[in-house]
């Protein structure tokens, strides 16, 4: 672990303190020698106070080397010594974490790869987090009157349509976009086309969206509803309550009437409706999943009427993508999706179905287990109370380096076999999760002979999604065959 030293001491205190930075360097280049850390640099800041970090060219240095990733580990002699600011040391800190380095303080005990220094981190993420709640109220206050001003915030990207370049306060109009957003109004509001065909139009002409993906409905839907191409800002606007609009500072695209009349059609004819159960017969609806674009399938089925006067079903699932033209994947019938589950239960139950596992036995040896867990944790605390005792010594000249490396080595002996013994014991100790198997082995025992309500309601309980494909195995039209390659098992739904 590459280690950077830093050592630093202000001409005021090595008068009246008796701060030596030769002193200081000593005792961390000995430190990283029995930590056997290779040391990359040395920085020396002499005569130069803590109060900041802006007037000290060596704790930039530093700064630079971490950044570039030349030092993985900074060491000092006291917290002090790096910074006395606070504002400075968790800038400090969250700077090394966010370049994967290492803190380390040799007379605070201070070491991120113990617990007490992860605890010490913690304390300082919280002072982090109280001044990042401060930055977060300001940043409210500022968003709330840059919109109250007209300018759009763009938080994450300009509307289709509009453009912001970085460090410029008004969007402005994209011109090949614009007349794509233009299109969509027209076609929806003055030429009747539904959303799902307009989404599926602009796929088949290969129109991409504003992050080049394909169009979906509900992408077609907000940027009808989207008052921003009116000139107007809005705030707040997925919370009905707390949702206004100011004039805005940009040009509009599409004028009043062509909005309202779509705003119209919108309200007349709404997209969401009451969530329906589906039919007995379409128990997998919610629960597929496509394999190939990570949409959901919907069902569809025909019934047709048989000589002798009774109706024959035939269930299909599709990948609701299919629709717009942002995915290829073919229908499948609900009798070849029903093989495929029960081939894939059997499947899943039949690995290491065989081993029998003594309830009571493991039970025991899972108590025994904790019991001698417990007594070797409180062993393992012992020794590292004592490590850090040994620690103190050499800090404060008790123990010379000789004899501190040979305490610590057999500290270090001692604790790699007790953390051995540790490793061993939890694995004896855990707990054997066997409910899948266990929900397999059940599902599959029962499947065929559970009604369609049954059914249902066995995956509601047990099962998240199923990944599902319908594979081509030839060049005829029906050479499909439905595949699964995901039952994800979990609790009630």
């Amino acid at each position: 672990m590459s280690t950077g030293i830093y050592v630093r001491v202000s001409t005021e205190e090595q008068a009246k303190e008796g701060y030596s930075i030769r002193g200081q360097q000593q005792k961390l280049e000995d430190y990283a020698r029995i930590k056997d850390w290779p040391i990359h640099d040395v920085y020396t800041d002499e005569g130069i106070s803590g109060k900041n970090i802006t007037e000290r060219p060596e704790i930039k240095h530093l700064i630079d080397d971490v950044q570039a990733g030349h030092v993985k580990n900074v060491l000092v002699f006291k917290i002090d010594r790096l910074t006395r600011s606070t504002a400075d040391l968790i800038y400090l800190v969250d700077l090394f974490n966010a370049h994967g380095c290492a803190f380390n303080s040799l007379m605070e005990s201070i070491d991120t790869h113990t617990a007490s220094g992860r605890m010490f981190l913690k304390i300082i993420g919280i002072f982090a987090e109280f001044e990042r709640e401060n930055i977060a109220e300001r940043i409210i206050l500022g968003r709330e009157r840059k919109v109250k001003e007209g300018y759009t915030l763009c938080s994450h990207t300009a509307s289709y349509g509009y453009d912001r370049p970085k460090g410029q306060k008004i969007q402005t109009i994209n011109a090949d976009e614009a007349q794509v957003v233009r299109e969509i109004f027209e076609l929806y509001a003055n030429q009747g086309l539904s959303i799902t065909e307009i989404a599926r139009r602009l796929n088949l002409r290969g129109v991409p969206t504003k992050h080049n993906n394909k169009w979906t409905t509900q992408g077609v839907r907000n940027m009808l509803k989207n008052s921003n191409y009116m000139g107007h800002v809005r705030h707040h606007y997925e919370n009905a309550q707390r949702a206004y609009t100011v004039q805005g500072q940009h040009e509009q695209i599409i004028s009043q009437a062509l909005f309202d009349k779509a705003q119209h059609r919108l309200t007349k004819n709404p997209s969401i409706s009451p969530r329906k159960q589906p039919r007995e017969e379409n128990y997998f609806t919610g629960f597929l999943v496509c394999a190939n674009c990570g949409h959901k399938l919907h069902a569809h089925n025909i019934y047709s009427k048989l000589a002798d006067g009774t109706t024959k079903f035939r269930g299909y699932y599709g990948c609701g993508n299919t629709v717009v033209g942002a995915c290829n994947a073919s229908e499948m019938s609900a009798l070849k999706l029903e093989r495929a589950f029960s081939e894939h239960l059997t499947r899943f139950a039949d690995f290491e179905g065989n081993a029998a596992v003594e309830q009571d036995a493991q039970a025991q040896t899972q108590q025994e287990s904790r019991q001698q867990i417990a007594i070797c944790e409180e062993k393992l605390r012992q020794m590292q109370a004592k490590a850090r005792e040994a620690l103190d010594c050499y800090a404060n000249s008790i123990f010379s380096v000789e004899e501190y490396c040979q305490v610590k080595k057999r500290m270090n002996s001692d604790q790699e076999m007790l953390c051995a013994e540790l490793q061993r014991l939890r694995v004896r100790a855990e707990e054997m999760p066997h409910h899948k198997l266990e929900i397999a082995k059940s599902l599959q025992e029962n499947w065929d002979g559970l009604s369609y309500i049954e059914k249902r309601m066995f995956l509601m309980q047990f099962v998240e999604k199923i990944v599902v494909e319908n594979e081509k195995t030839g060049t005829g039209l029906h050479d499909k065959q439905v595949r699964i390659f995901e039952v994800a098992f979990g609790g009630a739904k």
